[in-house]
């Protein structure tokens, strides 16, 4: 956490779609969910963010990106950390219906920190 900005890192893996749709933002928010996805996950650490987004966004879309960004921490105590498989997959579980307030407690902008597959270097 960042004690002179009261906010915490976190990843997102996502692919080339979701990317294109950040990058429309002027990469200040996620795009909202699509029906069959009710919840939004984050997760807490690089390493994680880069095993989902080369292992799972590249065989499903020919690409895969890490994003990085910090959020308000008042905003994330609402939330549990939640362990998605090992005690390295850690990530909060945000209802899609609360993606927009999600979005409004980002500060600064969402950068893209790594890329993976055939759409990563072109």
């Amino acid at each position: 956490m960042s004690e002179a900005k009261n906010t915490v890192t976190l990843w997102r893996p996502v692919g080339p779609k979701e990317l294109e749709l950040i990058e429309a933002s002027g990469m200040q928010e996620f795009p909202p969910r699509l029906p069959d996805q009710p919840i939004f996950y984050p997760v807490l650490s690089e390493a994680y963010a880069i095993q989902i987004a080369r292992d799972w966004n590249v065989p499903a879309s020919g690409a895969g990106f890490v994003t990085r960004f910090e959020v308000q921490t008042t905003y994330l105590e609402r939330y549990r950390v939640e362990q998605a498989g090992s005690r390295a997959h850690l990530e909060y579980w945000i209802p899609a219906e609360n993606l927009r307030e999600f979005n409004q407690a980002i500060v600064g902008k969402i950068e893209v920190t790594a890329a993976f597959g055939r759409e990563a270097t072109g």
